[in-house]
């Protein structure tokens, strides 16, 4: 019997090292959580976890509001002390239709009763020992990822059962602890980066959980999703993950809302009034201004460094992230390049900054913001890209879907299809037409104004209007934007006329953080190499 699924049909997480007996974590009790799509509230979801003397118990209701519209009248899920799973519950509404899923769990094996449009049938599973039970819109089955992934390795993977669908696995790409401090005081939380095997396409996650193994915060970027705990939902509240010595926190005024920032200064030196001023521009993914990814906190770590050498710099929450206002659900490239814009005027207001050598940097898909800003802003005096894009975006998307369905090693015939599958839906996303045959839930994930605007990017065109000199630096272990992408857009940049130079830097033995390996440092030729390539536009 087919299954409901939205927009919002996620595939989930983990199983780790099982509970003891007698344990005190996780802390039983009561949550709410509120469920944001594309910056908007569509719905809250109340979430009890009870210890029983036989195990555990989840419990939640709530609604989603459309599109994805899915009312949860009563979810129940029980495990054992060691999490094994028993018995799972779902009543719910999905699009007004009524549904009812009862499974029931062997070792392994899930043996499931639907009722879906008024028609009962079964369906059995083959699943693994203790695997996590996480049916679809339903984030209170998220608390029992808590325990099972809180001692998770970086590289590890594990089973989920998308109850009654399948069972999949799960990669934990990172494990970082963080503190989330905000008005209201903070959290001690620790923050894992996923990839869910979904059988028709990977999708990234990232989940975070407090000290007391509760749920705290699920992302899905990709979708514009967000599911928060409401005293974690503050946008005041933000991660503490690492403060330079001369570190000050500022609000930057943008187009009708605030961009809040970190301002590095140099040491003071003797004699020294003004100093270069330097912008970082961060990807979605993540947000905030520290860009952790990996672990390493790739901003902030850089900050230090070029204000150690004598620069200004500044790094700020992506507009919709972190403690910064603005929307996202309409949001361009365009858009947040006039964000980059608004720190640019704010930098050359400052008494201590050279007003002509102002340089933004752009750190992977916010290289091309850069490169637009630039393009755009007279005040901009040097751009600089770390691990950017030299192709047009649509051919830069289905490269990066040809590269997962390699690693996938489907039948040639299914990756064709997938592929062809792709360039359909690219097709209909940039002409707004061509959509027949695309399921909804997908065609909602990708309909949108910013991932339009990433496909149309054509670094060529924007580059015959950047004028300013231009260090393109790349790490050559970089396995998100290969390092042949440096390439192609040192070719674009050099072919510019009555432009300023093109330098570039491959770094060796680094990766898309810009560390080695499993370091959580940046590698110190990065600020070294961006420090005396200022000195050069002077």
């Amino acid at each position: 019997m087919p299954f409901h699924c939205t927009a919002l049909a996620l595939a989930l997480v983990l199983i780790g090292a099982p509970a003891r007996a007698g344990q005190d974590l996780p802390a039983p009790g009561e949550a709410s959580f509120t469920v944001v799509v594309n910056g908007r509230e569509i719905g809250r979801e109340q979430v009890t976890l009870a210890r029983t003397t036989s195990g555990w118990v989840i419990t939640s209701s709530g609604r989603l509001a459309p599109p994805v519209d899915f009312i949860v009248n009563r979810f129940e899920m029980k495990y054992a002390l060691d999490w094994q799973p028993l018995e799972m519950l779902l009543d719910a509404r999905a699009r007004e239709n009524p549904l009812r899923v009862q499974t029931s769990f062997a070792m392994t094996t899930a043996i499931n009763e639907i009722t879906q449009n008024g028609k009962t049938g079964s369906k059995e599973d083959q699943i693994s020992a203790r695997t996590t039970v996480l049916p679809n819109n339903v984030f209170g089955s998220y608390e029992a990822l808590g325990m099972r992934l809180w001692d998770a390795a970086a590289d590890s993977e594990f089973p989920a059962y998308i109850a009654p669908q399948a069972e999949i696995k799960v990669k934990v790409r990172s494990v970082t602890d963080q503190e989330l401090s905000g008005p209201a005081g903070s959290l001690n939380t620790r923050r894992f980066e996923l990839t869910f095997q979904n059988p028709g396409q990977p999708l990234n996650a990232i989940v975070v959980f407090d000290d007391k193994r509760r749920l705290v915060r699920f992302e899905l970027p990709g979708v514009g999703l967000l599911v928060v705990r409401e005293d974690a939902s503050s946008v005041a509240m933000r991660p503490k993950t690492v403060r330079n010595p001369t570190d000050a926190d500022v609000f930057v005024p943008a187009n009708g809302f605030n961009l809040a920032g970190t301002l590095t200064t140099p040491p003071v030196v003797a004699g020294r009034l003004r100093y270069p001023g330097v912008i970082l521009i961060g990807t979605a993914t993540p947000g905030d201004r520290d860009q952790t990814v990996g672990g390493v906190p790739v901003f902030a770590q850089l900050a230090r460094a070029l204000a150690d050498s004598g620069q200004v710099v500044l790094r700020y929450d992506r507009r919709g992230a972190g403690q910064s206002g603005g929307r996202v659900e309409t949001a361009t490239l365009a858009d947040y390049a006039d964000d980059a814009l608004a720190a640019v005027r704010w930098m050359a207001k400052r008494d201590d900054v050279e007003k002509r050598r102002i340089v933004v940097i752009g750190f992977g898909e916010a290289g091309a913001v850069a490169l637009v800003a630039a393009s755009r802003g007279k005040e901009i005096d040097g751009v600089v890209t770390l691990g950017a894009s030299g192709s047009r975006g649509e051919e830069l998307v289905l490269r990066q879907q040809e590269r997962l369905l390699n690693q996938m090693k489907l039948p040639a015939a299914e990756r064709q299809n997938r592929i062809e599958t792709q360039k359909k839906i690219i097709a209909a996303v940039i002409n707004g037409r061509g959509w027949e045959g695309i399921p909804d839930p997908i065609r909602r994930q990708a309909d949108t104004p910013l991932f339009k605007s990433m496909l149309t990017y054509d670094p060529e065109t924007v580059l015959e209007k950047v004028k300013q000199p231009i260090l393109i630096l790349h790490g050559d272990l970089d396995t998100v934007m290969p390092p042949g992408e440096a390439d192609r857009l040192t070719a674009l940049a050099k072919a510019r006329k009555k432009a300023g130079t093109t330098e570039t830097i491959h770094v060796a033995n680094v990766n898309q953080t810009l560390s080695q390996g499993g370091d959580k440092t940046l590698t110190p030729q990065v600020g070294a190499a961006i420090a005396e390539w200022i000195k050069k536009i002077g």
